[in-house]
């Protein structure tokens, strides 16, 4: 179902349709009427895109609403045997906490896809919903009712980069996503950790970043720092493969063998020693800087030659 182009900078009311006619619910003469409903036969929307609510908010917003009630009404779906929460759930789990028997609500009739994008544009505009409460919506948005990442972003007032950011936190690993859900990580922090594919590195560099309370500048020079020591690794691992190979053969199975010969040999001789190797066949090179290192290792040679001790 297409819906309306629709902005932010309007308000829910640009969101919300029309008034039913009158007939569609003669209970009520004006469909934009204010009315006080029993609060046990209202129910939270199973779809509500916010999946954390502040515990601590919300015991202060209850000590509100038992001075003054509901000011600001609900908006819900008439569902026939209960009304469905489009926007205001924390209101309504507030004023059960507050033990209030009735609430003021505003019924409206609208479809599924009309209450999610109201519900998202309610929680983004009051700034409730986390990065990845957020980027779940926009994905349910693209999945479930076929909208483009552009389409999303016109709805939602939002620029098209600012959509495919935050959807790409969903890529994050899962322990990642849970600290950004928590509010340990910003959404700044999460799109510098998308550049990491690997996720275990990518684990770490967030849980350092929790630890030592980088910002998210920090952060993004740690993880290029990290991606560039990963590329280093791969590329001298990649040399070391090829160095290894000759037409194509595997690397010699005694490299490691003739390594501990050099380096005993360089403690012996006290100089650079390279042993090569090719089918059981090779040469020794020892180096020397002066005419008086040449002589020095050379009378080495000669002592061990007469059988004497070095």
């Amino acid at each position: 179902m297409a819906l309306a182009k629709k902005g932010l900078g309007k308000g829910l009311g640009a969101l919300l349709p029309p008034a039913p006619e009158p007939e569609a619910k003669p209970e009520f003469e004006d469909a934009h009427s204010v009315i006080e409903v029993d609060i046990n036969k209202i129910e939270p929307n199973r779809e509500q895109p916010r999946k954390r609510i502040d515990d601590a908010a919300l015991e202060e917003l209850a000590s509100s609403l038992k001075e003054h009630g509901v000011i600001q009404p609900l908006v819900v779906k008439d569902e026939g045997d209960y009304y469905s929460i489009i926007v205001g759930e924390r209101r309504w789990r507030a004023a059960r906490m507050a033990r209030l028997r009735t609430v003021p609500v505003i019924i409206r009739d609208m479809s599924e896809v009309q209450a999610l994008e109201v519900a998202i544009v309610e929680n983004i505009q009051r700034q409730n919903l986390n990065p990845i409460e957020q980027a779940l919506s926009f994905k349910r948005l693209q999945d479930e009712f076929f909208l483009t990442q552009e389409a999303i972003a016109e709805k939602l007032g939002k620029s098209r980069n600012s959509i495919t950011y935050t959807m790409a936190l969903l890529s994050l690993p899962q322990r990642v996503q849970e600290l950004l859900s928590a509010g340990v990580l910003s959404s700044g922090h999460g799109r510098a950790l998308c550049a990491v594919k690997d996720a275990d590195l990518c684990l770490e560099l967030a849980e350092r970043s929790v630890e030592e309370g980088l910002s998210v500048r920090e952060l993004e020079a740690e993880v290029k720092q990290a991606l560039e020591t990963a590329e280093k690794a791969r590329t001298d691992a990649d040399k070391d493969k090829k160095d290894g190979r000759e037409g194509g053969k595997p690397q010699n199975p005694n490299k490691a063998i003739f390594t501990r010969l050099e380096q005993d040999l360089k403690y012996i001789l006290g100089t650079q020693v390279k042993i090569k190797d090719k089918n059981n066949k090779g040469k020794i090179e020892i180096e020397y800087y002066s005419n008086e290192e040449l002589d020095r290792i050379l009378n080495m040679f000669k002592v061990i030659k007469n059988g004497t001790d070095v």
